[in-house]
């Protein structure tokens, strides 16, 4: 397949364009400075700004997915904003390119922990993240209304980092609106593994037009 990865040179996006190249899929490698990315083979790095929808979708064209995992930076003091506006232009460019298939990579805030509950508005979740993490609730809400894409949104386990040693199993367990947990009773998932996640969801489509999770 020919993918799109937008923010390829992000946390969840370099390991995603690492993983969709060594399934030997054609990557496109969006991000803001491409200098950042090391050379695979498959893939083509190509520098985009996503406030520039035109310029975006004209870079999509001919695509069969667009994944996207932008993320206007943790720090950035005006995250809420530049999240949802980043989200919506990108929604607009893959419309516009005429590419149906999008997968959207949100945060775990918006997982509920009880029926009327999201983790994100819990008095435990961290306040350093927060803004990012309901600009992500609020574009799930947004892209909910979309009957055009066959959209996927995928919040990753609560605790997605790069695994004890950056471990790679190729192995989780799928959700819907609730986090998956061990039994420890932890929500947790590799780096390397939401890129397994990703892919799969890209080549076996299981997801269409529904929000999910996943975790070991």
């Amino acid at each position: 397949m020919k993918i799109a990865v937008i923010g390829a040179t992000g946390f969840v996006g370099s390991h995603l364009v690492t993983e969709l190249a060594n399934r030997g899929h054609q990557v496109t490698a969006i991000a803001r400075n491409t200098a950042k990315l090391s050379p695979l083979k498959n893939v083509v790095a190509i520098n985009g700004d996503i406030n520039n929808p035109q310029q975006l979708a004209g870079t999509l064209k001919h695509h069969d997915a667009v994944i996207s995992t932008f993320n206007p930076g943790w720090t950035n003091p005006n995250i809420y904003n530049d999240f949802l506006k980043g989200a919506k232009a990108i929604e607009q460019a893959v419309t516009d390119a005429g590419v149906k298939r999008f997968l959207v990579v949100g945060g775990a805030g918006s997982l509920y922990v009880d029926e009327n509950t999201q983790l994100v508005d819990t008095e435990a979740f961290p306040k350093e993240i927060k803004a990012g993490a309901e600009a992500a609730r609020d574009y799930l809400n947004e892209i909910k209304q979309n009957n055009v894409l066959d959209w996927t949104f995928f919040s990753p386990a609560i605790e997605m980092h790069q695994g004890t040693a950056g471990i790679r199993t190729g192995q989780y367990r799928t959700g819907f609106d609730t986090p998956v947990f061990n039994n420890q009773n932890r929500s947790i998932l590799s780096v390397e593994d939401v890129a397994v996640v990703l892919t799969d969801e890209v080549e076996e489509p299981r997801h269409i037009r529904q929000r999910f999770t996943a975790a070991y």
